[in-house]
């Protein structure tokens, strides 16, 4: 293609400086990979951004920190020859221009200096492969060896060389691909689909950890369906998540079928995705079905059944996250606590709304009662629009209790108005069983709605239990 120049998308005191620190340690320079193709696809301002050097990246690192305020920060890694400095709004990391092999059981490379051009063969794919130059003689000129301009006009993902070479080089790369894929709403080339089919058994050299950093990135989608239903076509969803893709299929028997229950779970979680940017919402709404598969029975009473399947689910949850090195902390017990409760405002549904079983949801739920119910909302997938209004119209009502029974009861994570000390005084008491009991009566007559959550009620419901419990009071 004709020489192009984007002088404009280096408008800045930070580029200038760049080009006057590579003149003054005679290299070359350019900006590279994912601001260029932000940059182009009119995304915005990327924060972060690459610069290659013909040359030493820590030597331009160094030489552009002097010339840039005192206040910069730098930070060496003479290991891995790269550099990064932070200044107020950017991040911008040096590294020289290399070219690299691979040892098929690894996807760490072996590195060697090389040209610009060795730096863009060794590229993911060809939108972010191209360069802006930081020469003076030819500043913003963009280097795009392998059409990746086209290709972001036509809103393809391809590779600047042999797609077998690399995705095998770095299986990690099929990840990405399915990534921006479902980022930009881009279409994977068809020979590079092909190539991920055909690769995908690779993926088992790439850690867990880097597996569910893409496997993050691409729930935080618009439309995460788009990245899951192209990792299940490529057969890398069966090597990461086996568990989602064993709900895939109807079964028929004596002609009574069920749903797909993965083709429903991706719904569910497009339909999540328009009303939160929680990450962890979102993978609940991945596994809020996950114990079907396992918990799927025929009757011929009742045809198909999943009894069980929130509890089966739940459990599910933390050997998934354990597998994955996902954290194993309250954002685990967060994804484990929606999936055990996601049919729990169904259910209250069911019993008509009753001030207690809102009250029993509210306070299983606590903070959570939001995200629940949006879950759960979520999960109306039904294309009758008669019963779509009808699911709707009932989770409103719900919603509805919900404020009036947190209004008037507050109990939303309550602890009973009498503690266990005030229990063990009352009676003279060391710790024992008896305690427990009175405590759990408590609370569940004021989740019965047979008492109000306040302490006198409380207190006398705890003289009257204590007394069945054969109980002397010596403290009145």
């Amino acid at each position: 293609m004709a020489d192009s120049f984007f002088k404009e998308a280096l408008d800045s005191s930070v580029f200038e400086t760049l080009s006057q620190a590579a003149k003054a340690i005679d290299v070359d320079a350019y900006v590279i990979g994912g601001f260029v193709r932000d940059f182009l696809l009119g995304r915005g301002n990327k924060q972060d951004i690459d610069i290659v050097a013909v040359g030493s990246g820590i030597a331009l690192a160094e030489k552009t920190k002097e010339l840039l305020s005192q206040s910069t920060k730098i930070s060496i890694f003479k290991n891995y020859g790269t550099a990064m400095i932070k200044t107020n709004d950017l991040e911008l990391e040096f590294v020289g221009a290399r070219k690299e092999s691979y040892d098929r059981n690894s996807r760490n490379p072996i590195v060697e200096d090389g040209s610009l051009e060795d730096d863009q063969n060794r590229r993911d794919f060809t939108i972010n492969a191209m360069a802006f130059s930081l020469q003076q003689t030819d500043y913003g000129r963009l280097l795009d060896p392998f059409n990746g301009l086209e290709d972001l006009q036509q809103k393809i993902i391809r590779t600047p060389l042999d797609p077998d070479i690399t995705y095998s080089d770095d299986p990690l790369r099929m990840l990405r691909a399915v990534r921006f894929a479902s980022q930009l709403g881009f279409t994977i080339e068809p020979v590079s689909f092909a190539s991920i089919k055909k690769n995908a058994y690779r993926i088992n050299i790439i850690s867990n950890e880097r597996i569910v950093t893409e496997l993050n990135k691409i729930m935080l989608c618009d439309e995460p369906s788009h990245g899951f239903l192209l990792l299940e076509k490529s057969g890398l969803l069966d090597l990461i998540l086996p568990e989602l893709t064993a709900l895939k299929g109807i079964e028929e028997v004596e002609g009574q079928t069920h749903k797909d229950n993965f083709y429903h779970t991706l719904e569910v979680v497009d339909n999540i995705s328009r009303h939160t940017d929680n990450l962890w919402l979102r993978w609940a709404a991945m596994f809020h079905d996950i114990g079907k598969a396992p918990t799927k029975r025929f009757s011929q009473k009742v045809g198909w059944t999943f009894h069980g399947h929130e509890f089966k689910g739940s459990k599910m949850v933390y050997h998934l996250f354990k597998r994955l090195r996902m954290p194993l902390n309250d954002k685990m017990k967060f994804v484990q606590k929606m999936v055990r409760m996601s049919s729990r405002p169904i259910a209250v549904i069911d019993e008509a709304a009753t001030d207690s079983a809102v009250r029993r949801l509210v306070h299983d739920a606590g903070d959570h009662i939001e995200d629940l119910m949006t879950l759960c909302e979520a999960d109306i997938t039904t294309k009758n629009p008669k019963r779509f209004k009808k699911y709707h119209h009932n989770f409103q009502k719900v919603r509805d209790k919900i404020v009036e029974v947190e209004e008037r009861d507050q109990v939303r994570n309550f602890q009973p108005p009498v503690t266990g000390e005030e229990i063990m005084k009352t009676f003279g008491l060391a710790p024992c069983r008896e305690i427990g009991v009175i405590k759990a009566a408590i609370k569940e007559a004021i989740l019965d709605g047979d008492i109000p959550n306040a302490h006198d009620a409380a207190f006398a419901l705890m003289l009257e239990k204590g007394k069945k419990l054969g109980l002397t009071v010596v403290n009145p």
